[in-house]
């Protein structure tokens, strides 16, 4: 699914809700940084990492399989290897997210070719931080 700067606008807007994949409170951590942006920003931002208990002051969540609200965007901190798996986990949720965001550098044809038929628009290789400050600031 294609997007524009007015659906990647609408898809940031206030009130969002971001499941952040890889999610760590490492200071000086590209993670790290974007989350905490994300917080500020007062989008509600759900940490998934399998070995972290919590992330930011916030419950971690093991995987997606144990986010039962709405998202609106699952965004990754993941190499490109493990996109598809997350692509995966994505389609297998019951209330399915807009978008699937993998950061810089990151990107998977192969996740896009997954999501595609289910309509969730797939953003490769862009800093979600930079996207929003570039859309709303």
């Amino acid at each position: 699914m294609l997007y524009t700067d007015s659906t990647l606008k609408a898809l940031l807007a206030p009130g969002a809700t971001i499941a952040i994949v890889g999610a760590k409170d490492r200071p000086g951590t590209d993670v790290d940084m974007v989350g905490r942006y994300l917080l500020d920003a007062g989008f509600r931002v759900i940490p998934v990492h399998p070995a972290r208990m919590s992330v930011w002051g916030l419950p971690a969540r093991r995987s997606l399989d144990d986010i039962d609200e709405p998202l609106t965007i699952v965004n990754l901190f993941r190499a490109a290897a493990h996109c598809p798996a997350h692509a995966a986990e994505t389609l297998a949720l019951a209330n399915r997210p807009a978008c699937f965001w993998m950061q810089s550098g990151v990107v998977s044809p192969e996740s896009r070719a997954l999501l595609a038929p289910a309509s969730i628009m797939t953003v490769e290789d862009r800093c979600i931080m930079v996207e929003h400050r570039r859309l709303w600031g």
